[in-house]
């Protein structure tokens, strides 16, 4: 899931469909863990305080970014990932991830106090995940889908949207041209409605975090191709938007400050 631009995936409306964005990620897994943020410690601690227990399945556990905090809160992790590229570099850090599509996941009967999922949720199907967390969330087990929305600073995020309409990317939208929280109220409306449709969980609830980060220009530009559908693009194309990008971050002084706002949704099984 980017945390670059406003949308997500193609289809905001459907984006479990678009598979093969999804598993675009693991074109350069080791940069994806490298660069990506990670949660802020209220929300994980804000999770664990609703947890019955410290049996936690991680869905879409990708490279481990979402899983680590839990892990070192004293949780005992399972994840699974549909991509084998990213599942390595997760088992590499020490975790048990099976690989597979969550909704096809063997469970095997095996429970669990917490299915979360880190950026990850809007590639599964809503009812279908719905109905198979409830299937291995122990009664009072906690559902949490999470993803940090970043936005920097507006006149940054103008001259970000130029550099995208300057670069004929391909891409089927044009990040940054509007507030990125505009680009997640589809997803988390669809969350929510698979979670009410299978009928086994409470109201749903947001929890919002909001944490910031300064950013230098080389680490901007080693995030950047980890954004969905960056990893495809030809490497002059590449080359020509990160090179945009520089002077930008150049121009604001080599630095820029990234606002995000870590948004769960979340409830509890019946």
């Amino acid at each position: 899931m980017p945390t670059i631009g406003p949308s997500p995936a193609a289809d905001p409306d459907l984006p479990h469909r678009h598979r093969e964005l999804a598993e675009s990620f693991g074109l350069d897994a080791r940069r994806y863990d490298r660069t990506r943020p990670g949660y802020p410690a209220a929300m994980v601690d804000a999770l664990l305080s609703a947890m019955p227990g410290r049996r936690v399945l991680d869905v879409g556990i990708g490279t481990g970014l979402s899983a680590r905090p839990f892990r070192d809160a004293g949780c005992t992790v399972l994840g699974v990932e549909v991509d084998p590229r990213m599942a390595a570099v997760a088992v590499e850090h020490g975790f048990v991830v099976e690989t597979s599509s969550f909704e096809d996941w063997p469970a095997a009967g095996r429970t669990f106090d917490a299915v979360l999922a880190g950026q990850t949720w809007h590639w599964i199907d809503p009812v279908a995940g719905a109905r198979r967390a409830a299937e291995v969330l122990v009664p009072g087990g906690r559902f949490a889908a999470f993803w940090n929305i970043g936005e920097p600073d507006p006149a940054v995020a103008a001259a970000f949207a130029d550099v995208y309409r300057s670069v004929d990317t391909g891409l089927p939208f044009t990040p940054w041209a509007a507030p990125a929280t505009a680009g997640y109220s589809t997803i988390l409306d669809k969350a929510a409605g698979g979670l009410r449709a299978v009928g086994a969980f409470g109201e749903p609830e947001q929890w919002r975090f909001a944490w910031s980060a300064a950013v230098t220009t080389a680490e901007w530009l080693d995030q950047v191709p980890t954004a969905g559908g960056h990893q495809r693009l030809p490497a002059d194309t590449l080359h020509a938007l990160l090179d945009r990008m520089a002077a930008v971050v150049d121009g604001a002084g080599g630095r820029f400050t990234m606002n995000y706002a870590t948004v769960a949704l979340t409830s509890a099984r019946r």
